[in-house]
């Protein structure tokens, strides 16, 4: 277990950044946290690095999961059952690519025992990352 104080968002951007660097397919990394907490931001700044810098990167939540050439980036916000899983390919991503997943609980289930945890906290102005 592992933990970081971000102070503001340009910190968050730079741990990011460095621990996308670390990331090699297949991983799966979890982002735990309450909305606003920085899981979006978190995840851009890691496709960001991995796929350019100039790379669209909107958020999932309506469309469940975006893919950057092998790495899949979902929103689990709006699953209900888990079922709704296979539908959307999380199975194949898990297997394959780095994969992103915001509010993972409905996948815990079908996540893979070396997934990275990260929970995001609040902590002042900033957050409290616990990498798990």
């Amino acid at each position: 277990m592992k933990e970081y104080i971000l102070n503001n968002l340009d910190e968050t951007h730079k741990w990011a950044h460095e621990f996308a660097k670390t990331l090699h397919a297949p991983i799966t990394v979890a982002l735990h946290g309450d909305l606003g907490m920085g899981k979006s931001e978190i995840a851009r700044e890691i496709i960001k690095t991995l796929r350019g810098a100039d790379t669209v990167v909107p958020s999932p939540t309506f469309t469940l999961v975006q893919n950057y050439d092998g790495i899949s980036h979902f929103d689990l916000y709006r699953i209900n059952d888990e079922s709704e899983l296979a539908e959307i390919g999380l199975q194949y991503a898990i297997d394959n690519d780095i994969t992103l997943i915001e509010w993972p609980d409905i996948a815990k289930n079908i996540l893979p025992k070396n997934t990275v945890h990260i929970y995001i906290t609040q902590n002042g102005d900033g957050r409290k990352l616990v990498i798990q």
